[in-house]
């Protein structure tokens, strides 16, 4: 019988994972311009880890989770989202206690979540996120807006939307929690059954939900904004103050809640708005969360952060038909004909890679007229001809594909020779 893969995972095969790799090295990039550095967490955390941070009313815990007992009957669960994790590095490896605040991180690698696959969307995806923990100064919650941007518009995105809202502080959202239920529960019979669980656990959750996003009271449902006290319209008032002062725009959406219990204050998503992307169009969230590391047994340490997923980014960037700027061609073929040349020929490729350079050679015994067409598929930039007339000179023939030239090359000097080309070049 035969294998195949899960259903809601994916193969990424040479030929798209340089796309996955350029998206990754434009990112660390824009982080290392912005001095956050890079943090790698395990891919399954306790289970516990989780329900305290994520909330136990989301649907990523009731119903999304891969969870499972070890051997020792300790309940794991694959990482559904990065957050929490590197909150718990954070606490436990008391980074609180480093001088310089925030701590300014980033991250990148599988997450898990059963859910149905659709376009863009799997049960094993890759995000990359940032998080600023040790500070509540608004000012960092626009640079965290401000990389996410950066990196899409570095990778040459232009149809994007911002969307930002505020969620305010305790004393805000219990004062909005009561108008959402006091709107809700007369009617609350004719919503699904995890919105009628939601009114008493966290009504701020119905808002998010997509099974009843059309019913009418969705639409007149009492906005956070109308509930902000005097210092969390103070806090986003300054947040969108520096958005401005930074030149980026952004559309201010008081139903935008995001899907974790841990979100306070500012809230934002980052949408594509190219045609033809599809009916989901959120490319990454993300929001500020204080109160999160002192959940997890740490001192108060606000912080603010985001994710996105690698597959709709690459979704985004292929419906704005951005060409991927991408060389995978190889610097040097070496064709080697007969016995001696074949072996003569593992030296060489050898020290073209010693060099530098990226080369490779025939492994099949094929003909010359094979060979050739193998360094015309990799795009080979130069392809070095050794047969007994080059041997007994011992030489090279070395041809420019590019410009249609050959010259004759002392095998000690290839590497060398192509190297100072490509340099020219």
């Amino acid at each position: 019988m035969s294998v195949k893969i899960p259903r809601g995972t994916q193969d990424i095969l040479p030929g798209q994972s340089e796309k996955w790799q350029y998206i990754e090295s434009i990112a660390k990039e824009v982080c290392r311009r912005y001095h956050y550095k890079e943090i790698r967490t395990p891919i399954f955390e306790h289970t516990e880890l989780f329900k305290r941070s994520v909330g136990d009313t989301t649907d990523i815990v009731q119903k999304e989770m891969y969870t499972f007992e070890d051997r020792g009957e300790r309940s794991l669960t694959l990482r559904p989202e990065g957050t929490a994790a590197v909150v718990r590095s954070f606490v436990e490896n008391k980074m609180f206690g480093i001088p310089d605040q925030p701590v300014k991180l980033f991250y990148t690698g599988p997450m898990f979540r059963y859910e149905r696959p659709q376009s863009g969307r799997y049960r094993q995806f890759v995000q990359f996120g940032v998080e600023a923990i040790g500070s509540e100064d608004p000012a960092i919650d626009a640079e965290v807006i401000a990389l996410v941007m950066d990196i899409y518009k570095s990778a040459g995105l232009k149809k994007l939307n911002l969307v930002i809202n505020s969620l305010g502080d305790a004393e805000s959202r219990n004062a909005h929690r009561a108008a959402l239920i006091a709107h809700f529960e007369p009617r609350i019979g004719e919503f699904c059954a995890d919105c009628q669980t939601r009114l008493a656990q966290n009504p701020l959750r119905i808002l998010d939900c997509k099974k009843d996003r059309d019913h009418e009271l969705m639409g007149t449902a009492p906005s956070i904004l109308d509930y902000l006290n005097e210092e969390s319209k103070t806090y986003f008032s300054k947040v969108t103050g520096y958005l401005d002062g930074l030149g980026i725009s952004y559309t201010i959406d008081p139903k935008l809640v995001r899907g974790l219990d841990y979100y306070n204050h500012t809230a934002f998503e980052v949408m594509s708005e190219a045609e033809g992307f599809g009916a989901i169009t959120t490319l990454c969230g993300g929001g500020r969360y204080n109160g999160l590391v002192q959940d997890l047994g740490g001192p108060d340490s606000p912080g603010i952060g985001f994710a996105f997923s690698i597959e709709r980014f690459i979704a985004a960037m292929e419906a704005e038909g951005i060409k991927w700027p991408l060389d995978n061609g190889l610097d040097c073929y070496i064709v080697a004909l007969g016995e001696e040349a074949k072996d003569r020929s593992v030296a060489l490729v050898h020290q073209l890679r010693t060099a530098g350079l990226s080369a490779d050679r025939d492994y099949q015994d094929r003909k010359m007229k094979a060979q050739l067409k193998a360094s015309d598929r990799q795009n080979a930039r130069f392809t070095a001809i050794l047969g007994e007339d080059e041997l007994a000179e011992n030489r090279i023939t070395v041809k420019d594909m590019a410009a249609g030239s050959q010259e004759n090359v002392p095998l000690n000097e290839l590497a060398q020779y192509v190297k100072t080309k490509m340099e020219a070049n």
